[in-house]
């Protein structure tokens, strides 16, 4: 199953740029997930739309944040994927992201907040965060993710992405 991941999308409106992301980069996804910082309830509308699961961030406004959760579980095939925003520095945040799952036995978390790619085994969990979309300071372009889950395993990918 290949799984698209985009996080940190921070568009006011809908924009051609975020349509070619859900339809282009994503044409052959089985599901896709939103790890948050929509920012408001037109993007979110477009994202639902396209059958996107999402979670709330700390820069979504309030009519996203009562509309969706701060975080869920996704069973897919064998595995349980925890899909969150995050908070606070990027230091310490796979660590803190972890903890807010405490005893529901994740084997994959996907998470946003730090703008900065992630994939990584942390305590025996898979970490994965895509990068902003539109937003990446830290490497000049944005970047989304596809997760690649197999009977061999998990794998994922980073994907440049342009305004």
């Amino acid at each position: 199953m290949r799984i698209g991941v985009l996080s940190d999308t921070h568009l006011r409106n809908p924009e051609p740029f975020l349509d070619r992301i859900l339809d282009e980069v994503f044409a052959d996804v089985e599901m896709i997930l939103h790890a948050g910082d929509i920012v408001t309830r037109k993007v979110l509308e477009r994202l639902e739309e396209r059958g996107v699961l999402a979670v709330c961030g700390n820069m979504d406004d309030y009519e996203v944040a009562d509309t969706i959760p701060q975080s869920r579980i996704i069973p897919v095939d064998k595995w349980r994927i925890g899909l969150i925003h995050g908070w606070g520095s990027k230091e310490g945040l796979p660590e803190r992201v972890i903890s807010r799952f405490g005893e529901d036995e994740v084997g994959v978390i996907v998470f946003g907040h730090s703008h900065i790619p992630f994939w990584e085994n942390v305590k025996g969990i898979y970490m994965f965060n895509p990068g902003s979309a539109s937003q990446n300071r830290y490497i000049g372009n944005g970047t989304v993710g596809v997760l690649r889950i197999e009977d061999e395993g998990i794998d994922a990918q980073f994907i440049n992405v342009s305004r």
